[in-house]
């Protein structure tokens, strides 16, 4: 009982990536790794200027924190039709795996994570792009700082060293390009972070669900909307929360590690009320404790652009426009060490006035309602658990544009199962999640001046079990996205990964030297203006079928 309590404990909270370290043979060439994402709208077009902003090596510590003044391009000044970031990194195989933020004046841009590393390459290389034409207001002031930090998620001091490049490529224009499908239309005026003080990065640590980090903030007297956007990244005992069993079965084999079980929720508050929720996208890392020779080349789905999440808050400006102090926060629902946490307050702004009028009507916003069963006895069971919310918002704001109301409409739905057999060496875990967001504006005839409905589905499948020495892997996981106006504009993202393969492993839990993995990737991407696919194959760590097409594939 006490080996199979012993392997349990490895299983869910010990990576895998120390258990089972890639094959060492001698070094072979580079390896460079890439993930599979719909292209951006400047892709074929010619940037006006070119700003390299960070160009540094980070070597030999645990948490690499590195800071540089920014000045914006002094040859195509804003406003800009799109501004995108490409960032470059290459390492040693020595160094260790870390999750990484980049903050300009405390407002982060970007949240990444680096590849499972090859450790029988001389180096490793990833590059990726992403487009930031939202925080346009901010990339145009100057006296500002940025600021990039690389957190070993060990803690672990790295004898290697990381090459990082980033690069901002900005596309001039006469005027800025209206998304008409997101809640950023056009850049907001106003940037406020919602962060820590950058000592150790700009993101809040949240341990539990009782910690509710915040930032006092005096919101201008004329703000005529407001939108939060929230950054997440989760570690340590909450790596893998998707396929955590439940505190009570932990206790009673005596494993002294919570679970909490497989739902976590993301939580936004107002002077301590909640104003808004969201279910987190599962990203898997690249130390997830499942199969170490996955995910090479191709990295899971987010790791290397993780997702942030926008909550509509111009229903709430009544209570904010008062030239006073209001704490903004940000939490996790149900957390177990550890997450890092952080928002950027986007605010536009009513330039003919100096003050506006504001109202809230609803404010309706419980948090996810959850029912659970499970049955196990010693290590054996199954856990269900459903849920499913939904809120609603409305207020109106009077400025020089007009009297418009918002209204935001969210509904929430979510469903996990998770199964352990055979003294938990067999393990399979199902999670499905499905958000539905909408936001509507009105005149004060009650006309709909703007629509926008998005919806994402999140499905997960993991199996996992032990046979014949072997660890055996199966995954297939996907990110499923429409947006659309309700009439004649939609864009839609369906991104599906799988992945199977084995390991051996001894009683001993000894490294391993061989095994197998294979995945399939598939990418569709439809807009009004362009059909995107890419279908990729990879056998042991090697691409062997990329197929990319500006055209329609079947969805079958």
């Amino acid at each position: 009982m006490k080996t199979f309590l012993s392997l349990l404990c490895f299983l869910f909270f010990i990576p895998l990536s120390l258990i089972f370290p890639s094959t060492t043979f001698g070094l072979q060439e580079s390896q460079e790794y890439f993930e599979i994402t719909p292209p951006l709208p400047s892709d074929h077009l010619a940037p006006s200027c070119i700003n390299s902003i960070i160009n540094h090596t980070f070597t030999n510590t645990a948490n690499f924190l590195f800071s540089t003044p920014y000045s914006p391009p002094s040859d195509c000044s804003s406003p800009w039709s799109h501004v995108v970031l490409n960032f470059q990194a290459e390492c040693s195989n020595e160094t260790s795996y870390s999750i990484s933020g980049l903050w300009l004046g405390g407002v982060e841009l970007l949240r990444t994570s680096t590849p499972k590393l090859s450790t029988n390459r001389s180096s490793n290389l990833w590059r990726f792009k992403k487009d930031i034409s939202r925080y346009s207001s901010l990339l145009a002031k100057t006296n500002l700082n940025l600021t990039m930090m690389l957190q070993s998620v060990g803690n672990d001091v790295s004898a290697g060293v990381y090459n990082v490049s980033v690069t901002l490529f900005f596309y001039g224009g006469a005027n800025v390009v209206e998304d008409q499908l997101s809640f950023y239309d056009t850049p907001a005026d106003l940037i406020v972070p919602i962060s820590d003080d950058g000592e150790t990065g700009f993101w809040f640590e949240i341990k539990n669900e009782l910690d509710l980090p915040s930032k006092q903030i005096v919101v201008p007297q004329n703000t005529r909307r407001a939108v939060l956007e929230v950054y997440v990244s989760f570690h340590g005992n909450d790596e893998s929360w998707y396929s955590n069993p439940s505190s009570s079965y932990m206790r009673m084999n005596n494993i002294s590690l919570l679970g909490n079980g497989a739902c976590r929720e993301v939580l936004v508050t107002i002077d301590g009320a909640t104003v808004g929720s969201e279910l987190p996208f599962p990203v898997i890392f690249l130390t997830a404790r499942i199969n170490s020779l996955f995910w090479k080349p191709v990295v899971a789905i987010g790791a290397f652009n993780l997702p942030s999440y926008d909550f509509e808050v111009t229903p709430f400006l009544e209570k904010i426009l008062d030239g006073e102090v209001h704490e903004f926060g940000v939490g996790i629902g149900d957390a177990i060490p550890y997450w890092f946490v952080d928002a950027n307050l986007h605010i536009w702004l009513d330039k003919g006035s100096s003050s506006v009028t504001a109202g809230t009507v609803i404010a309706h916003n419980p948090s996810l309602a959850l029912q659970g069963q499970e049955q196990f006895k010693r290590l054996d069971g199954s856990f269900e658990t459903k849920g499913k919310g939904r809120s609603e918002s409305k207020g109106w704001v009077i400025s020089s544009s007009g009297n418009l109301t918002t209204l935001t409409m969210q509904e929430f739905r979510f469903r996990s199962f998770i199964q352990f057999e055979n003294n938990a060496t067999y393990r399979f875990v199902k999670m499905k999640i499905k958000v539905h967001k909408e936001v509507q504006v009105f005149n004060e005839r009650r006309e709909l001046l703007k629509r926008v409905i998005v919806t994402r589905k999140y499905p997960l499948r993991i199996i996992t079990s032990v046979l014949s020495g072997k660890f055996v892997s199966n995954i297939s996981h996907a990110f499923e996205e429409t947006w659309s106006n309700g009439n004649n504009l939609s864009r839609t993202t369906d991104n599906l990964q799988n992945w199977n393969g084995w390991i051996p492993i001894s009683e001993q839990q000894q490294p391993s030297l061989s095994g197998d993995s294979n995945a399939d990737q598939r990418l569709v991407y439809k807009d009004e203006s362009i059909c995107y696919s890419r279908i990729v194959a990879v056998a042991n760590g090697r691409l062997f079928a990329d197929d990319l097409r500006y055209g329609c594939i079947s969805s079958s």
